[in-house]
């Protein structure tokens, strides 16, 4: 079977150039390219079909076609459209009939059309549905995130719609992901919270039934077990002695002590803040266990916070006030983590001193992060609000401890179930590495969009009704 993965946004290369340095390159990227290559290993042919770029400050993307190193059954095809140089997301709308043309030349000069198409973020998805109705190849559609709920994040009313909408094109975007979700044989979806919660947000009304469970399928994204496992590498010792390090410069006699390791994005909805005052507000916490606030770029934040500019810096600031303010730095450290590699290497180390992963964000959509702890053997609290509460518990078995983000007296009795009783932490740690693979590696993923796929693609499907102004006439209506 062959599939196409249509991503016309952001790019894909060997060397993930540009991956969390730009808003076009985030976590969309990184899940097309692990569940390709997950799927390329149940000999499925992938082509991830994006853009072609000719721009002397973009010089990975310039090829018609690439692959990565010693993986078969997975290609980059880059499409001629748009121009030559870098264009973010939001130009490429009025560009999209041109990717499709691109697109359907292409497998007419190589003799063989996709058997299935995966329509990836709004773009992906209505480019999909342009290819379904000229070729008439089943779709699915994976919507990533979803213009509505951004566009209430915006605070987007009518008097401010038009504004607002010359920066984000929602006027493009939303009747892009309606047509996506109405014409697709299925939605796949992270949570069944993502499916009742945002498809059924009042811009999506009519468009698409969040009751039919012919409509959906949940695949939750995977954990790459290939660098999160329980596996101890060199690297761990490395990250040990980085650890002790970072403990004994200001309390040596607490280096063996379990340690709470917090890593996510420094910015408000993460709630980073709110796990340090549970931690700090509770005296037996505080005698009992170390909390351990990964950074990146910075090898002593107490002294270096000052260079993190923007909103981490802001928050990395007010974390140190707060840890300054409860003459707490002899329990409360921060320490330099580079790359996933070193992360996995940190929570096998915490693992090994009878630690946990904390991760009590405001709302998570989904919640890979604890997911990527779990697979090393570090049992997890987490936020109850999102996705975790999905996969923590499941068939009536726990996984890790669900704890309500805007109390701290609660994730501080969250946090000491798992540090004091010792025997349940054992128990997680024994049990949630197989979990995880088993259920939420790509590998998992892919085998759910594969059995969907050979469920769905004889389904018959309407022919799309594409309108005018996504094919270069007119403009759109307005959408507020």
């Amino acid at each position: 079977m062959k599939i196409a993965f249509l991503n016309p946004q952001g790019n894909f290369d060997p060397l993930d150039s540009h991956w969390t340095d730009h808003p076009d390159f985030g976590g969309q990227l990184v899940y097309v390219k692990e569940l390709a290559i997950a799927m390329a290993s149940y000999g499925v042919n992938v082509d991830i079909v994006t853009r072609r770029i000719v721009d002397k400050h973009w010089p990975e993307f310039s090829t018609p076609f690439d692959y990565y190193p010693g993986i078969s059954g997975v290609r980059i095809v880059r499409i001629d459209f748009g121009g030559t140089e870098f264009l973010p997301k939001e130009k490429l709308w009025k560009c999209l009939k041109d990717y499709v043309v691109g697109i359907e030349k292409l497998y007419v000069r190589e003799r063989t059309f996709p058997d299935f198409i995966t329509g990836h973020y709004g773009d992906g998805g209505l480019s999909a549905a342009m290819l379904a109705k000229k070729r008439k190849i089943p779709f699915s559609f994976t919507a990533h995130s979803l213009g509505a709920q951004k566009m209430d994040k915006l605070g987007v009313t009518a008097e401010n719609f038009q504004a607002i909408d010359k920066t984000y094109s929602f006027s493009y975007r939303i009747p892009a992901e309606r047509l996506s979700m109405k014409y697709s044989v299925v939605n796949f979806v992270s949570t069944s919270q993502e499916r009742f919660e945002q498809y059924s947000h009042p811009l999506y009304k009519n468009w698409v039934d969040v009751n039919d469970n012919s409509r959906f399928a949940v695949a939750s994204p995977g954990v790459n077990t290939r660098i999160f496992n329980s596996v101890a590498t060199e690297l761990d010792d490395v990250i040990a002695d980085r650890y002790t390090r970072t403990v004994a410069a200001y309390a040596p006699n607490r280096v063996e002590k379990p340690v709470i390791v917090s890593s996510s994005r420094l910015e408000p909805k993460k709630n980073v803040a709110g796990l340090l005052k549970a931690f700090l507000n509770d005296k037996k916490l505080n005698e009992e266990a170390n909390l351990l606030i990964v950074v990146k770029g910075i090898s002593n934040a107490y002294k270096e916070y000052s260079k993190v500019p923007g909103e981490p810096g802001r928050i990395l600031k007010e974390l140190i006030e707060t840890v300054s303010a409860h003459k707490a730095r002899d329990r409360v450290f921060f320490m330099n983590i580079s790359n996933q590699k070193e992360l996995a290497a940190l929570y096998r180390v915490a693992v090994s001193k009878e630690g946990l992963f904390a991760m009590v964000s405001l709302y998570e959509p989904f919640g890979l992060a604890p997911l990527e702890a779990m697979a090393c053997g570090l049992p997890a609290v987490a936020t109850k609000n999102g996705g975790p509460s999905e996969f923590m518990i499941k068939s009536g078995v726990k996984y890790g401890i669900l704890v309500d983000p805007e109390d701290i007296i609660n994730i501080a009795e969250g946090l000491k179930k798992l540090i004091f009783d010792r025997r349940l932490n054992m128990e997680l740690s024994k049990k949630i590495v197989d979990y995880v693979k088993k259920d939420y590696s790509w590998g998992a993923t892919a085998r759910r969009y594969l059995e969907v796929i050979e469920e769905k693609k004889r389904c018959p499907s309407k022919l799309p009704e594409i309108p005018s102004f996504f094919l270069g006439k007119g403009e759109p209506p307005l959408l507020l």
